[in-house]
């Protein structure tokens, strides 16, 4: 008499809590758990061989009916880890153990494929054996990056050492690796920065070489990678504003040199090699090719490039810098902007009229003389016209100006790598003009059209994003470059404290 399924699939569930994460044996990286799991699931299989089914349509029945069963305790007991795993990931070996169990769930898994049949499985089974296999998959995924963001306040604290250790290197100008003693002592330094570093992964990733399976170890290789060439990013080489609005000479302070970006440089070398472990590690192209690297790579490339590709790349990158207007504006002007393309020489040109100024918010004891203030900005312009000014006019807060201005952009680049910045000021006799409000207009949103005519409302700053003020902090460096000096005060400028009127 032929037995019913149900009465073949029924396994108990482990309640994996009983074997306390403990290993099977000394060598083994994985807990009891997991063999009592499959050692009941094989002996259901050992049913199903033995009954020698000659009808290859119940057998199939079978096999699907066994692989759901498959696919129910193998997730129900993921899903016990997965619940568990976060308020163990303190204890670091429970921790291993608890993944490697989802590993070798895989692994005997695939031994059960292949002793079902393999590739001559039913297909409705195979392939719910084969979602499972990517179920679990992602499932290891996640209890890496689990384990590795749990990790990832001590790895923080280890990168702010080395940068606090990078920022001593003292040296100036161009590091010329080529040379043997230069190499040497920035190869010197860079494991100097990097000794806080690494004495938190020597120590870490030593156990969890030891603790976990090849295929775990690597996904939190990967996980571990991410989190420590992200905060290398993000805390040495693009470092938060502690206020976005502050005065720029106290952001330059962490600007990195020539050959403090050497140094890092060498050091990220190091770095990568430690995680590739001489072929045991994580692939090189991985390394490579990782968006983490890349990124910050890029970052460190803007300390070496010129004036005019750094402001060329800052017009590209900060494409918010109106937001402030939006959110708090104190006033608007309104300007008319004519684009001109030579045909023959293809050198462009920009026609600007300051037609008006509106409901300009400024409060002053003594006289107000608002008046505007044009200014080009882009590459290849150290050597052109990058600033107009209109006249000023007395005690009017919604001043008619009428004047138009030219600029001559030249033929290296297209307009879109050009903008223009408005200022609207106080002129003040015999001491600095006082700054009102700010506006906009990058040239790439009228290339089209050829011309505009609008409003631009005024707002008491420019918004910048990390890249943009990376830029600026560079540029603020080179004290000898007129245009660098200049365009670092108008992007850094903010409106000031109005008077008091009583």
């Amino acid at each position: 008499m032929m037995m019913s399924p149900s009465s073949i699939f029924t396994v108990p569930m482990i309640e994996i809590k009983k074997d306390g994460f403990q290993q099977t044996a000394e060598h083994s990286l994985f807990s009891a758990s997991v063999v009592d799991v499959f050692t009941q699931l094989n002996q259901c299989f050992d049913v199903i061989k033995k009954l020698e089914c000659p009808d290859p349509n119940i057998l199939n029945c079978y096999m699907r009916r066994f692989a759901k069963t498959i696919n129910k305790v193998l997730l129900a007991y993921a899903d016990l880890v997965r619940r568990d795993f976060p308020r163990l990931t303190s204890r670091e070996k429970t921790a291993c153990i608890l993944m490697n169990n989802i590993q070798q769930l895989r692994v005997q898994l695939e031994k059960v494929f292949e002793s079902m049949g393999g590739n001559d499985l039913d297909p409705e089974a195979a392939n719910i054996l084969k979602e499972l296999q990517s179920k679990l998959s992602g499932v290891l995924d996640e209890l890496a990056s689990m384990f590795a963001n749990s990790l990832e306040l001590k790895i923080q604290g280890s990168v702010q050492e080395l940068g606090a250790l990078l920022a001593k290197v003292k040296g100036g100008g161009n590091v010329a690796l080529s040379k043997p003693s230069d190499r040497q002592n920035v190869s010197h330094e860079a494991d100097m920065v990097l000794r806080p570093l690494m004495d938190l992964l020597d120590g870490s990733l030593s156990l969890y070489a030891q603790m976990c399976e090849k295929t775990v170890l690597k996904r939190l290789l990967k996980e571990l990678w991410r989190i420590v060439i992200h905060s290398l990013e993000k805390s040495v080489v693009l470092p938060p504003l502690t206020d976005p609005g502050s005065e720029l000479s106290k952001e330059a302070e962490k600007n990195l040199t020539p050959r403090q970006c050497a140094v890092l440089d060498m050091a990220l070398d190091t770095i990568k090699q430690y995680f590739h472990a001489g072929g045991s590690g994580l692939k090189k192209t991985f390394l490579d090719k990782s968006p983490e690297l890349q990124s910050l790579r890029y970052a460190l490339s803007l300390y070496t490039q010129t004036t005019d590709t750094l402001i060329k790349t800052f017009v590209n990158t900060q494409t918010s810098q109106d937001q402030p207007s939006s959110e708090d504006p104190v006033g608007e002007i309104s300007i008319q902007v004519d684009l001109f393309t030579h045909p023959g020489t293809g050198e462009h040109k920009v026609t600007v009229k300051v037609v008006a100024a509106n409901d300009l918010k400024w409060q002053t004891t003594g006289m107000f003389r608002p008046f505007v203030e044009v200014n080009l900005v882009g590459p290849h312009l150290s050597d052109k016209r990058r600033k107009h000014t209109t006249k000023s006019k007395s005690n009017n807060w919604s001043p008619k100006y009428n004047e138009t201005f030219h600029f001559i952009l030249g033929n290296e680049e297209d307009p879109d790598a050009y903008e223009l910045h408005f200022c609207v000021k106080d002129y003040c006799f015999a001491r600095e003009d006082r700054l009102l409000g700010v506006a906009v207009m990058q040239l790439r949103d009228i290339v089209e059209q050829g011309s505009c005519a609008c409003w631009c409302a005024l707002g008491k700053r420019v918004q910048l994003d990390e890249t943009g003020w990376t830029i600026l902090r560079i540029l603020s460096q080179r004290s000898n470059d007129e245009v660098a000096k200049e365009f670092v005060k108008l992007k850094s400028e903010c409106r000031g404290q109005e008077d008091v009127v009583v």
